[in-house]
């Protein structure tokens, strides 16, 4: 295992509030674009989160009234057009790492999503555990509006499982803006929060995971990832097993013995 605490990324803002992981891009003055190299580095951050025993919760949230304005037009979709199958593949596997990695660290992620949220950028939010936003989020998952499919990054495997299958197709082949509170009343946002207190409510609740069982909710966050591809009985049969491992940890013993205490349990994640 690893300490994450001092990792000082170039092409994102990193800071550590207990044992919370805040993330937000950079470039605010263009609503915070994705670049080759900020994908890159997100995808090796979270996969190195996988084995950081100091970060028991990511935040990602906004940078100047904005979460994310996607892949950026002259330092990502200008060069796609000059390159061969090739190369493009090679991006569009590593974009879609980001997400594999996303969805592997072991951690419960949190966007907090205020303004602008399009493309690449609703992506992330979309591969986050959960999500706040402002009512003033805008999301679109507009790659038709650029002349590709809808099928970016996972979005029409993880997208209607969020909000069905109707509202995500009508969203992946029309490329327009989900409001927040659509998004609210379609289960996309979590909960909407004023723009002023996003981030702080957003931290607060991974603050408030990352003081409880956190080898289980490491559990808690693969059963949900892998259970997509199975059956029932399957599901049944492998949370069996994960409950089997948690009921071996510590932290269990230590909330039975709170309880017959009638003490409030202090988790240590192990």
């Amino acid at each position: 295992m690893t300490n994450m605490a001092g990792h000082s990324p170039e092409h994102f803002t990193w800071r550590m509030e207990d044992s919370v992981a805040v993330i937000a891009l950079k470039g605010a003055d263009r609503k915070n674009p994705l670049t080759f190299e900020s994908y890159a580095e997100l995808r090796d951050t979270f996969r190195a989160l996988a084995y950081a025993d100091d970060v028991h919760a990511v935040a990602f949230t906004s940078n100047g009234g904005n979460f994310c304005s996607g892949g950026d037009v002259h330092d990502i979709i200008g060069p796609l057009v000059a390159m061969d199958m090739k190369d493009l593949l090679a991006f569009t596997r590593m974009t879609g790492d980001l997400v594999k990695a996303m969805l592997g660290c072991g951690k419960p992620i949190i966007s907090a999503i205020d303004g602008i949220c399009v493309g690449a950028g609703a992506i992330i939010a979309m591969a986050s555990d959960m999500r706040y936003a402002s009512p003033e989020a805008k999301t679109a998952f507009l790659f038709t509006r650029v002349g590709l499919a809808g099928c970016d990054m996972g979005a029409c495997a993880i997208l209607p499982r969020i909000i069905g299958q109707g509202r995500a197709a009508e969203l992946l082949y029309s490329g327009r803006s989900m409001s927040a509170d659509e998004g609210h009343a379609w289960g996309f946002f979590n909960r909407l929060v004023p723009a002023e207190s996003l981030e702080a409510e957003a931290i607060a609740f991974a603050q408030k995971l990352a003081s409880g069982p956190t080898f289980a909710h490491g559990i808690t966050k693969t059963q949900i990832n892998q259970e997509w591809s199975m059956g029932l009985e399957q599901a049944i049969e492998a949370e069996a097993q994960a409950q089997a491992i948690c009921m071996q940890t510590t932290d269990f013993e230590r909330a039975y013995k709170a309880f017959v205490a009638k003490e409030k349990p202090v988790f240590e994640g192990n």
